[in-house]
């Protein structure tokens, strides 16, 4: 089946007693066993819900795992991911990479004593070079957040299988609709699934989906020893998006090209990042790696510094201010004081996430007056 098929359908099976195309939700905690020391398919909910099982059945399928594990948010899934570590383990980690990630990583999985290093990942090499002996997992992000940074997957899992290393990557941007990590050799994918797979702003999850069977048992007993679940309303807001996901991210790709190609020549833009413009340096990995699309996320740089890229958050009319991305509406977001101000100021700017920088997240309304939008305030400054 083509991958729009399998959205709608695996995962999405009629209800057996009535006939529903609509599958139910399932809300109970707990479930009634066939005797004592007799275990059905669901017990608890923390530990499996049939409405949570079909998202993930689902999510399975399109990224190609043997599994995947439905979280509570984004950050539960990346935190449930560093847990296979121990004290005295260490990260490697790319520059650009989302705010939330940073802050676990500095904040929490460090006073845990495991060792963070942070490499510019669009150079295999530097993950190479990184290497200790105590190394133990690798962590990127393709499209990178905020400075769409594009790194080649397959390289990078080349590197991480001969240092004998786990490899995850975010792949909330590229979606599985653009890039299927684990079709390149990474051994963890992590979704953000409040942003594209539910697609409307109105969930928050995330997930973790894996090829390997014995990764994934790993996996689900940190999950359900912690308890950080997708609740059965969420999952199935979830799955109802994930129908459309296809149709959305390849129109959203299509009206981020015009504005990139828009903004890329505008007077007060002095740079534009998004993977689609010839002009980008990881535009031919990105071709080649992403299919048929680069993804509806870009973020550009403005004259004045702060203030004028804090004027054009405020005024656009269009692009709501707002954090998160992905969904029908259009967003746009200061990473510098909003997404990544859980950075400290000098590795910041140190990354390249300068103060004039702006990120928008290109949603559904036609590209015309989007542009209208984003114009007639850079116009005013």
């Amino acid at each position: 089946m083509h991958f729009r098929t399998k959205a709608i359908h695996v995962g999405n099976k009629k209800d057996p007693q009535t006939g529903a195309v609509v599958p139910p939700i399932h809300v109970a905690s707990t479930f009634v066993q066939p005797g004592a020391g007799e275990w059905g398919e669901f017990d608890y909910s923390r530990s499996g819900n049939p409405t949570r099982k079909n998202l993930e059945t689902t999510l399975a399928e399109l990224e190609g795992g043997c599994g995947a594990l439905a979280f509570a948010s984004g950050m539960a899934a990346t935190h449930c991911a560093t847990m296979l570590l121990e004290a005295g383990d260490h990260i490697v980690a790319g520059t650009d990479i989302y705010g939330g990630t940073y802050r676990l990583l500095h904040k929490i999985t460090q006073k845990n004593n495991i060792g963070i290093t942070l490499v510019d990942a669009t150079n295999p090499e530097n993950l190479a070079a990184a290497v200790r002996p105590n190394t133990k997992m690798m962590w990127v992000e393709s499209p990178g957040n905020p400075l769409m940074s594009i790194t080649d997957l397959a390289a990078c899992a080349e590197v991480a299988k001969n240092a004998g290393v786990l490899l995850g990557v975010d792949s909330t941007f590229a979606t599985p609709v653009l890039t299927r990590p684990l079709e390149l050799g990474i051994d963890i994918v992590q979704h953000s699934v409040t942003k594209y797979l539910a697609g409307h702003s109105d969930v928050l999850g995330g997930a973790l989906v894996v090829k390997d069977k014995e990764l994934y048992d790993r996996l689900y007993f940190i999950q359900n020893a912690t308890g950080a679940v997708l609740d059965p309303f969420g999952s199935f807001l979830a799955s109802r998006g994930i129908k459309t996901l296809e149709l959305r991210v390849r129109e959203q790709c299509r009206t981020a090209q015009k504005i990139a190609e828009y903004l890329n020549e505008h007077p007060k833009v002095t740079r534009v990042l998004y993977p689609g413009l010839k002009t980008h340096p990881g535009h031919d990995i990105a071709a080649r790696q992403m299919d048929g699309g680069f993804g509806a996320m870009m973020s550009f740089e403005v004259e004045g510094g702060f203030a004028a890229a804090k004027k054009v958050c405020d005024d656009t009319k269009l692009f709501q201010l707002a954090v998160s991305l992905g969904a029908v509406e259009s967003l746009i977001e200061q990473p510098a004081s909003m997404s990544h101000a859980s950075y400290d100021k000098a590795d910041r700017l140190a990354h390249g996430i300068k103060d004039e920088l702006i990120r928008i997240s290109v949603g559904l309304e036609a590209a015309e007056d989007l542009i209208a939008d984003l114009g007639q305030v850079l116009d005013q400054i």
